[in-house]
């Protein structure tokens, strides 16, 4: 099991192996279709937001204020990444992504940016979005929910032992491709 602590350095990420089981600890910063969309596009990040060695959760987190009028995390499960494709190398290249967490997997050109600029991709557990909400241990600050809506905001994260496997590395390889074409392997035994 490795820990990475943000910010993460390029080495740490490329020391990180297909199959490998992480926890994070430090800052995670949410981000879904529309931040993605509005990077893509040209849109600069809010003053507060740097993701410079950091990780990007693909999540609409359920958030609610207690009685002191603090945000909490009530739900954090991760959100399917393939539809962020169009946009992830380029968030990847143009912010210094260290990691990206969703459930999925990505695509080629995702896999690509990875290797290129020393990014993974980390798998979090569907379904578990309660278990992994515990892992949240303050919510510091919300960005652009104006803009986009609460689950589509920017949320930031204070996490400390946050689970992930990774599933792309930055040396090129894919748990992915590697599950497909093994699924491909013995469904031709079939046919």
């Amino acid at each position: 099991m490795t820990t990475l602590t943000t910010p993460v350095s390029e080495a740490a990420t490329r020391a990180l192996k297909v199959g490998d089981e992480v926890t994070i600890t430090g800052t995670l910063f949410t981000g879904r279709d529309a931040v993605h969309k509005f990077l893509h596009d040209g849109g600069r990040l809010p003053p507060g937001v740097n993701l410079k060695g950091g990780i990007l959760y693909h999540c609409g987190p359920v958030v609610i204020k207690d009685g002191q009028g603090n945000w909490k995390c009530v739900a954090a499960g991760p959100t399917t990444s393939i539809r962020e494709e169009p946009y992830q190398a380029q968030v990847i290249r143009d912010l210094g992504l260290r990691g990206v967490i969703g459930k999925g997997g990505m695509g080629d050109r995702t896999m690509a940016a990875c290797k290129e600029y020393g990014c993974a991709y980390l798998h979090a557990v569907g379904g578990a979005a309660q278990v992994l909400a515990e892992c949240i241990k303050s919510v510091p600050n919300v960005y652009m929910m104006e803009e986009f809506g609460a689950p589509e905001a920017i949320w930031q994260f204070e996490v400390a032992g946050f689970p992930a496997i990774v599933t792309i590395d930055a040396n090129g390889n894919s748990l992915h491709k590697e599950i497909f074409a093994a699924s491909q392997a013995e469904l031709a035994k079939y046919i």
